[in-house]
């Protein structure tokens, strides 16, 4: 990979970008202490960005093959002679192997990159700790979030952002000065104080999935139980049969497209609580209850899930037919048929009945999956806001009506058959259709003039019980002022 490709700046639009004092350092001399992975992808990312790079190692003869040509590998104290930013990439417990330099590194900005093996693992953050070893330097923490394959990849191929922090802002402008040019996008996260939540942020797993991932298994395990009674208790309770060779496919492909089908409605049912708790306090400013405000925030992990368990649904409903089972049934019913003798069994009902359920469910797919794709970051940040909210809102919505028709094909009549109520369990579908169909209900209820004005009103700043003076012409031909309700 050439340099000029991997410098380059893969988005126009970056966080401290804006900053006028921000101008191009290629060329500037970066001094790197470490000769581990990260001090070795990190020489490698600043040689490709037109860096002249420093390597400072306690035995550079050895370490010296390991990095790029163009990079100087000597000596540390050397090292931190020839450069004013140093990129210190040692664990936290040998920072005081450096102490025997701490004269020649008075004066000089050090880039804390350590990361710790778990959360809170100290009571201060390296960077802090760093900086009391080193009261004439100063310490900036930054690139701890970004990995060692991104550095040698190029920001093409991970997360762009480098967090920053320091209390100097003079040495956080050179260090996202040099974060830009190697084509990331620098974040400004204020002082030291902020570092101990950055050096957190890459220990966490998933910290924005936990409440749906659970969500997500709890109606799982909910359905799968109750249709693993439906399925296989009953009848091997009431009619001695041995159905256990459903659970692995059957009854788990009955499963994901509830869970599915609720989780997508889940993702608009904040929606209208948050429409309803308006409409009710008349005003857009009080703030709604903490597990409705968590709610909102995770609606797109939800809805992430839920195209997941549709998509699985999709692989299993084309898998049923290369079962074992399923072979043996399709035998023992034409052999019923060839003993009763019935030459057309064709029920044109349940002909028509599949065929809208096939395809109802296909569209109701594809737009999920138009959904799931442009929830992703790089394709969300190509659209407008009314772009955006077209199809995550309006696209969204029709998906889940449609979803509904699925639903409601596959039930058909089976609603009204005493024979599918097992154990006095109605099908599983009507449970699943409760939440939907009540959000479904409550747009259409929204949709009405009368409500959507009212709500419009709100969400453009009107407030009921608020009083707003207004002036009126006396007889005389004077004006006078008074107020009035503005829900009057």
């Amino acid at each position: 990979m050439s340099g000029g490709d991997m410098a380059k700046p893969l988005l126009g639009h970056q966080s401290m970008e804006g900053d006028p004092s921000i101008a191009p350092a290629a060329g500037r001399t970066i001094g790197v202490l470490g000769s581990g992975d990260f001090a070795r992808s990190l020489a490698i990312r600043l040689v490709c960005s037109g860096f002249k790079v420093v390597v400072g190692s306690r035995n550079p003869k050895r370490k010296a093959g390991l990095f790029p040509s163009a990079a100087e590998v000597t000596f540390q104290a050397e090292a931190v002679k020839k450069t004013d930013v140093i990129f210190v990439a040692v664990f936290r417990e040998h920072y005081s192997t450096l102490c025997d330099l701490a004269d020649v590194l008075a004066g000089k900005i050090l880039v804390d990159v350590s990361n710790n093996t778990e959360i809170n693992h100290h009571k201060e953050s390296n960077a802090e700790y760093l900086a009391s070893l080193f009261p004439a330097c100063t310490v900036v923490k930054g690139f701890n979030v970004v990995s060692a394959w991104t550095l040698q990849s190029g920001a093409r191929d991970g997360n762009k952002q480098v967090l920053i922090c320091s209390n100097n802002q003079e040495a956080k402008r050179i260090v996202a000065e040099i974060a830009q040019v190697m084509g990331f996008t620098p974040v400004d996260m204020g002082c030291m104080s902020s570092a101990c939540e950055i050096e957190n942020i890459p220990l966490r797993l998933l910290p924005a999935w936990k409440i749906p991932i659970f969500l997500a298994l709890g109606l799982f395990l909910c359905f799968f139980t109750y249709n693993l009674v439906r399925q296989v208790i009953h009848p091997y309770i009431r009619e001695q049969k041995n159905k256990f060779y459903k659970i692995p496919v059957e009854v788990v492909n009955t499963t994901l497209p509830c869970v599915a089908y609720v989780m997508l409605s889940l993702v608009y049912l904040p929606g209208v609580l948050a429409a309803c708790s308006q409409l009710y306090y008349g005003t857009k400013y009080r703030r709604f209850p903490d597990w409705l405000d968590q709610w909102l925030q995770h609606r797109k992990q939800i809805g992430l899930l839920s195209f997941f368990c549709a998509a699985l649904h999709a692989v299993y409903s084309l898998c049923l037919p290369m079962r074992r089972s399923h072979r043996y049934q399709l035998i023992e019913t034409a052999v019923k048929q060839a003993v009763e003798k019935k030459m057309n069994i064709w029920v044109e009902e349940e002909v028509w009945r599949m065929e809208i359920y096939l395809s109802v469910g296909i569209i109701a797919l594809g737009l999920l999956s138009l959904l799931a794709i442009t929830s992703l970051p790089s394709i969300a940040n190509s659209l407008n806001w009314r772009e955006f909210s077209f199809i995550q809102s309006t696209l969204g919505f029709i998906a889940l009506v449609i979803s509904t028709l699925h639903t409601l094909t596959y039930g058909w009549s089976r609603a009204f058959d005493e024979n599918q109520y097992k154990f006095y369990l109605p099908p599983t579908y009507t449970l699943t259709l409760l939440v939907p169909c009540t959000v479904i209900l409550a747009k259409v209820v929204f949709s009405l003039p009368c409500i959507q004005q009212r709500l419009l009103r709100i969400r453009r700043g009107w407030e009921k019980g608020r009083y707003v003076k207004f002036v009126l012409p006396s007889a005389t031909g004077e004006y006078s002022s008074g107020e009035t309700s503005s829900n009057v």
